[in-house]
Protein backbone atom coordinates (compact mmCIF):
# COMPACT_ATOMS: atom_id res chain seq x y z
CA UNK A 1 0.00 0.00 0.00
CA UNK A 2 1.02 3.58 -0.66
CA UNK A 3 -0.26 6.29 1.67
CA UNK A 4 -0.98 9.78 0.34
CA UNK A 5 -2.03 12.47 2.81
CA UNK A 6 -3.86 15.58 1.71
CA UNK A 7 -5.07 13.25 -1.01
CA UNK A 8 -8.18 15.18 -2.01
CA UNK A 9 -6.11 18.32 -2.50
CA UNK A 10 -4.38 19.72 -5.55
CA UNK A 11 -0.92 18.16 -5.78
CA UNK A 12 -1.75 14.95 -3.91
CA UNK A 13 -4.73 14.07 -6.11
CA UNK A 14 -2.55 14.53 -9.20
CA UNK A 15 0.00 12.21 -7.59
CA UNK A 16 -2.71 9.58 -7.13
CA UNK A 17 -3.45 9.82 -10.86
CA UNK A 18 0.26 9.33 -11.64
CA UNK A 19 0.45 6.31 -9.34
CA UNK A 20 -2.67 4.79 -10.89
CA UNK A 21 -1.14 5.27 -14.35
CA UNK A 22 1.78 3.10 -13.18
CA UNK A 23 -0.65 0.45 -11.88
CA UNK A 24 -0.30 1.37 -8.23
CA UNK A 25 -3.90 0.95 -7.15
CA UNK A 26 -3.58 0.00 -3.47
CA UNK A 27 -3.55 3.64 -2.40
CA UNK A 28 -4.73 4.74 1.02
CA UNK A 29 -5.92 8.33 0.84
CA UNK A 30 -5.83 10.46 3.98
CA UNK A 31 -7.52 13.84 4.35
CA UNK A 32 -10.30 15.79 6.01
CA UNK A 33 -13.01 14.41 3.77
CA UNK A 34 -15.65 16.67 5.31
CA UNK A 35 -14.44 19.37 2.89
CA UNK A 36 -16.76 18.24 0.11
CA UNK A 37 -15.54 20.67 -2.56
CA UNK A 38 -12.30 18.67 -2.81
CA UNK A 39 -13.84 15.24 -3.27
CA UNK A 40 -14.20 15.59 -7.04
CA UNK A 41 -10.40 15.41 -7.24
CA UNK A 42 -10.56 11.73 -6.29
CA UNK A 43 -13.53 10.71 -8.44
CA UNK A 44 -12.78 7.78 -10.71
CA UNK A 45 -9.41 6.97 -9.16
CA UNK A 46 -8.38 3.49 -8.07
CA UNK A 47 -8.12 3.57 -4.28
CA UNK A 48 -7.93 1.03 -1.52
CA UNK A 49 -9.21 3.00 1.45
CA UNK A 50 -10.21 6.43 2.73
CA UNK A 51 -8.84 7.34 6.18
CA UNK A 52 -9.70 10.50 8.08
CA UNK A 53 -6.57 12.43 9.00
CA UNK A 54 -7.51 12.38 12.70
CA UNK A 55 -7.68 8.58 12.65
CA UNK A 56 -4.60 7.96 10.52
CA UNK A 57 -1.99 7.16 13.15
CA UNK A 58 -4.28 4.62 14.80
CA UNK A 59 -4.83 3.13 11.34
CA UNK A 60 -1.07 3.05 10.70
CA UNK A 61 -0.41 1.25 13.98
CA UNK A 62 -2.72 -1.51 12.80
CA UNK A 63 -1.62 -1.62 9.15
CA UNK A 64 2.03 -0.51 8.96
CA UNK A 65 3.29 -3.91 7.82
CA UNK A 66 1.41 -3.49 4.55
CA UNK A 67 2.57 0.08 3.88
CA UNK A 68 5.35 0.52 1.32
CA UNK A 69 5.69 4.31 1.10
CA UNK A 70 4.20 7.50 2.56
CA UNK A 71 3.70 10.78 0.73
CA UNK A 72 2.81 13.37 3.34
CA UNK A 73 1.38 16.23 1.29
CA UNK A 74 -1.42 17.27 3.62
CA UNK A 75 -1.10 20.68 5.26
CA UNK A 76 -2.79 23.96 5.93
CA UNK A 77 -1.63 25.67 2.72
CA UNK A 78 -3.30 29.09 3.04
CA UNK A 79 -0.41 31.57 2.99
CA UNK A 80 -2.70 34.21 4.54
CA UNK A 81 -3.46 32.07 7.60
CA UNK A 82 -2.51 34.01 10.74
CA UNK A 83 -3.59 31.47 13.38
CA UNK A 84 -0.29 29.94 14.39
CA UNK A 85 -2.05 27.36 16.56
CA UNK A 86 -3.71 25.91 13.45
CA UNK A 87 -0.41 25.91 11.55
CA UNK A 88 1.43 24.33 14.48
CA UNK A 89 -1.21 21.61 14.71
CA UNK A 90 -1.45 20.71 11.02
CA UNK A 91 1.91 21.68 9.52
CA UNK A 92 4.36 21.17 12.37
CA UNK A 93 3.09 18.75 15.00
CA UNK A 94 1.22 16.44 12.62
CA UNK A 95 4.35 16.24 10.47
CA UNK A 96 6.49 15.45 13.52
CA UNK A 97 4.12 12.63 14.39
CA UNK A 98 4.32 11.37 10.80
CA UNK A 99 8.12 11.44 10.91
CA UNK A 100 8.23 9.58 14.22
CA UNK A 101 5.84 6.92 12.91
CA UNK A 102 8.03 6.44 9.83
CA UNK A 103 11.05 6.04 12.10
CA UNK A 104 9.22 3.55 14.31
CA UNK A 105 8.03 1.42 11.39
CA UNK A 106 10.98 2.14 9.06
CA UNK A 107 8.83 3.57 6.28
CA UNK A 108 10.21 5.83 3.53
CA UNK A 109 8.75 9.35 3.59
CA UNK A 110 8.38 12.22 1.14
CA UNK A 111 6.85 15.35 2.65
CA UNK A 112 5.79 18.75 1.36
CA UNK A 113 7.91 21.73 2.32
CA UNK A 114 7.64 25.04 0.47
CA UNK A 115 9.69 27.71 -1.26
CA UNK A 116 7.94 30.08 1.16
CA UNK A 117 10.64 29.02 3.63
CA UNK A 118 13.15 31.18 1.72
CA UNK A 119 11.36 34.39 2.66
CA UNK A 120 12.49 37.39 0.64
CA UNK A 121 15.28 35.37 -0.99
CA UNK A 122 18.11 37.47 0.44
CA UNK A 123 19.97 34.22 1.22
CA UNK A 124 19.24 32.79 -2.22
CA UNK A 125 17.22 29.76 -3.28
CA UNK A 126 19.74 26.96 -2.89
CA UNK A 127 18.86 23.71 -1.13
CA UNK A 128 22.47 22.56 -0.69
CA UNK A 129 23.27 23.89 2.79
CA UNK A 130 21.07 22.83 5.71
CA UNK A 131 23.04 25.20 7.94
CA UNK A 132 21.09 28.05 6.35
CA UNK A 133 17.71 26.73 7.49
CA UNK A 134 17.75 28.54 10.88
CA UNK A 135 18.70 31.78 9.12
CA UNK A 136 15.72 31.94 6.76
CA UNK A 137 13.04 34.47 7.59
CA UNK A 138 9.77 33.49 5.89
CA UNK A 139 7.33 36.29 5.14
CA UNK A 140 4.25 34.69 6.70
CA UNK A 141 3.27 32.19 9.41
CA UNK A 142 2.69 29.47 6.78
CA UNK A 143 6.32 29.77 5.66
CA UNK A 144 7.41 29.73 9.29
CA UNK A 145 5.55 26.48 9.93
CA UNK A 146 7.21 24.78 6.96
CA UNK A 147 10.67 26.07 7.86
CA UNK A 148 10.19 25.06 11.48
CA UNK A 149 9.57 21.48 10.42
CA UNK A 150 12.52 21.44 7.99
CA UNK A 151 14.76 22.64 10.82
CA UNK A 152 13.38 20.03 13.18
CA UNK A 153 13.73 17.21 10.64
CA UNK A 154 17.37 17.76 9.71
CA UNK A 155 18.33 17.87 13.38
CA UNK A 156 16.72 14.57 14.31
CA UNK A 157 19.06 11.80 15.37
CA UNK A 158 16.53 9.16 14.36
CA UNK A 159 15.39 9.41 10.76
CA UNK A 160 13.42 7.24 8.33
CA UNK A 161 15.79 5.11 6.24
CA UNK A 162 14.83 7.36 3.32
CA UNK A 163 13.18 10.76 3.51
CA UNK A 164 12.86 13.83 1.31
CA UNK A 165 11.34 17.24 1.92
CA UNK A 166 10.23 19.00 -1.27
CA UNK A 167 10.30 22.79 -1.42
CA UNK A 168 7.51 23.41 -3.91
CA UNK A 169 7.82 26.66 -5.84
CA UNK A 170 4.81 28.12 -7.71
CA UNK A 171 2.86 25.00 -8.68
CA UNK A 172 0.00 25.28 -11.15
CA UNK A 173 -2.23 22.84 -12.98
CA UNK A 174 -5.42 20.77 -12.87
CA UNK A 175 -7.32 19.83 -9.71
CA UNK A 176 -6.96 23.23 -8.01
CA UNK A 177 -10.59 24.21 -8.57
CA UNK A 178 -11.30 24.13 -4.82
CA UNK A 179 -8.45 26.42 -3.75
CA UNK A 180 -10.21 29.77 -4.12
CA UNK A 181 -7.86 32.67 -3.42
CA UNK A 182 -4.93 30.24 -3.09
CA UNK A 183 -5.31 28.89 -6.63
CA UNK A 184 -2.56 29.65 -9.13
CA UNK A 185 -2.44 32.95 -11.01
CA UNK A 186 -3.19 31.01 -14.18
CA UNK A 187 -6.53 29.82 -12.88
CA UNK A 188 -7.38 33.35 -11.70
CA UNK A 189 -6.33 34.68 -15.11
CA UNK A 190 -8.57 32.18 -16.86
CA UNK A 191 -11.54 33.21 -14.73
CA UNK A 192 -10.88 36.94 -15.13
CA UNK A 193 -10.49 36.70 -18.89
CA UNK A 194 -13.69 34.69 -19.30
CA UNK A 195 -15.61 37.10 -17.10
CA UNK A 196 -14.25 40.49 -18.21
CA UNK A 197 -12.15 39.88 -21.32
CA UNK A 198 -9.14 41.36 -19.53
CA UNK A 199 -6.68 40.46 -16.79
CA UNK A 200 -5.23 42.53 -13.96
CA UNK A 201 -1.65 42.19 -12.73
CA UNK A 202 0.01 43.92 -9.82
CA UNK A 203 1.91 47.05 -10.71
CA UNK A 204 5.59 46.97 -9.77
CA UNK A 205 6.59 49.06 -6.76
CA UNK A 206 10.24 48.15 -7.19
CA UNK A 207 12.28 50.25 -9.64
CA UNK A 208 14.26 47.16 -10.67
CA UNK A 209 11.16 45.53 -12.20
CA UNK A 210 8.72 46.78 -14.82
CA UNK A 211 4.98 46.34 -14.36
CA UNK A 212 4.32 42.65 -14.94
CA UNK A 213 8.05 41.96 -14.82
CA UNK A 214 7.90 40.37 -11.39
CA UNK A 215 9.23 36.82 -11.72
CA UNK A 216 8.43 33.43 -10.26
CA UNK A 217 9.54 29.86 -10.82
CA UNK A 218 6.27 28.40 -12.10
CA UNK A 219 6.27 24.59 -12.13
CA UNK A 220 3.59 22.38 -13.70
CA UNK A 221 1.97 19.93 -11.30
CA UNK A 222 2.60 17.05 -13.73
CA UNK A 223 6.33 17.66 -13.29
CA UNK A 224 5.92 17.79 -9.51
CA UNK A 225 4.34 14.35 -9.41
CA UNK A 226 7.03 12.94 -11.72
CA UNK A 227 9.62 13.99 -9.14
CA UNK A 228 7.59 12.34 -6.38
CA UNK A 229 7.37 9.15 -8.46
CA UNK A 230 11.13 9.22 -9.06
CA UNK A 231 11.85 9.57 -5.35
CA UNK A 232 9.56 6.66 -4.51
CA UNK A 233 11.83 4.44 -6.59
CA UNK A 234 15.13 6.17 -5.79
CA UNK A 235 15.08 5.82 -1.97
CA UNK A 236 18.56 7.13 -1.35
CA UNK A 237 20.21 10.53 -0.92
CA UNK A 238 17.81 11.71 1.77
CA UNK A 239 17.42 15.43 2.31
CA UNK A 240 15.57 18.60 1.38
CA UNK A 241 15.14 19.36 -2.32
CA UNK A 242 13.87 22.30 -4.32
CA UNK A 243 11.07 21.54 -6.73
CA UNK A 244 10.75 24.23 -9.36
CA UNK A 245 12.00 24.39 -12.92
CA UNK A 246 15.15 26.43 -12.35
CA UNK A 247 13.87 29.14 -14.71
CA UNK A 248 12.03 32.21 -13.44
CA UNK A 249 9.36 33.65 -15.73
CA UNK A 250 7.44 36.91 -15.52
CA UNK A 251 3.79 37.36 -14.70
CA UNK A 252 3.49 39.11 -18.05
CA UNK A 253 4.68 35.90 -19.74
CA UNK A 254 2.07 33.99 -17.78
CA UNK A 255 -0.74 36.37 -18.73
CA UNK A 256 0.15 36.52 -22.43
CA UNK A 257 0.30 32.73 -22.66
CA UNK A 258 -3.06 32.38 -20.93
CA UNK A 259 -4.65 34.71 -23.48
CA UNK A 260 -2.93 32.74 -26.28
CA UNK A 261 -4.23 29.41 -24.94
CA UNK A 262 -7.73 30.89 -25.04
CA UNK A 263 -7.22 32.31 -28.54
CA UNK A 264 -8.02 35.74 -27.14
CA UNK A 265 -6.40 39.14 -27.82
CA UNK A 266 -4.38 40.15 -24.76
CA UNK A 267 -5.86 42.92 -22.62
CA UNK A 268 -3.68 43.32 -19.52
CA UNK A 269 -4.21 46.04 -16.93
CA UNK A 270 -2.15 46.94 -13.89
CA UNK A 271 -3.37 47.64 -10.38
CA UNK A 272 -1.50 48.66 -7.25
CA UNK A 273 -0.26 45.87 -5.03
CA UNK A 274 -2.37 46.01 -1.84
CA UNK A 275 -0.55 47.90 0.87
CA UNK A 276 -1.06 45.13 3.42
CA UNK A 277 1.14 42.75 1.38
CA UNK A 278 3.36 45.24 -0.41
CA UNK A 279 6.24 45.07 2.07
CA UNK A 280 6.18 41.26 1.90
CA UNK A 281 5.85 40.90 -1.85
CA UNK A 282 8.48 38.80 -3.61
CA UNK A 283 9.74 40.13 -6.92
CA UNK A 284 11.87 37.14 -7.87
CA UNK A 285 12.05 33.42 -7.07
CA UNK A 286 14.05 30.79 -8.91
CA UNK A 287 14.89 27.31 -7.69
CA UNK A 288 18.43 26.02 -7.80
CA UNK A 289 17.70 22.55 -9.18
CA UNK A 290 21.25 21.18 -9.22
CA UNK A 291 20.78 19.05 -6.09
CA UNK A 292 17.87 17.07 -7.55
CA UNK A 293 19.66 16.80 -10.89
CA UNK A 294 22.72 15.57 -9.04
CA UNK A 295 20.95 12.47 -7.72
CA UNK A 296 19.84 11.41 -11.18
CA UNK A 297 16.56 13.17 -11.97
CA UNK A 298 17.01 13.99 -15.65
CA UNK A 299 13.51 14.58 -17.04
CA UNK A 300 13.06 18.03 -18.61
CA UNK A 301 10.63 20.38 -16.93
CA UNK A 302 7.62 21.62 -18.89
CA UNK A 303 8.05 25.05 -20.46
CA UNK A 304 5.60 27.62 -19.15
CA UNK A 305 4.07 28.03 -22.61
CA UNK A 306 3.41 24.30 -22.95
CA UNK A 307 2.15 23.88 -19.40
CA UNK A 308 -0.32 26.74 -19.65
CA UNK A 309 -1.55 25.54 -23.02
CA UNK A 310 -2.17 22.01 -21.68
CA UNK A 311 -3.77 23.25 -18.46
CA UNK A 312 -6.08 25.78 -20.09
CA UNK A 313 -7.15 23.79 -23.15
CA UNK A 314 -7.41 20.32 -21.61
CA UNK A 315 -8.61 21.08 -18.07
CA UNK A 316 -9.85 24.62 -17.42
CA UNK A 317 -11.90 25.04 -20.61
CA UNK A 318 -13.70 21.68 -20.37
CA UNK A 319 -13.69 21.73 -16.54
CA UNK A 320 -12.05 18.32 -16.29
CA UNK A 321 -9.79 16.75 -13.66
CA UNK A 322 -6.43 15.03 -13.91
Amino acid sequence: MIVVTGAAGFIASCLVTRLNAANFNDIVVVDNFAVERKLANLAGKHLREYVDRNEFFEWLDANHEEVEFIFHLGARTDTTEQDRAVLDLLNLNYSKQMWQACVQYQLPLVYASSAATYGSGTLGYSDHDDALLPLYRPLNPYGDSKNDFDNWAVNQVEKPFFWAGLKFFNVYGPNEYHKGRMASVIMHAFEQINKTGSMSLFRSHNPDYTDGGQMRDFVYVKDVVEVCYFLMHHRQNSGIYNLGTGEARSFLDLALNTFAALDRVADIRFIDTPEDIRDKYQYFTQADMSKLRGIGYDRPFTRLEDGINDYVRNYLVPGTYY
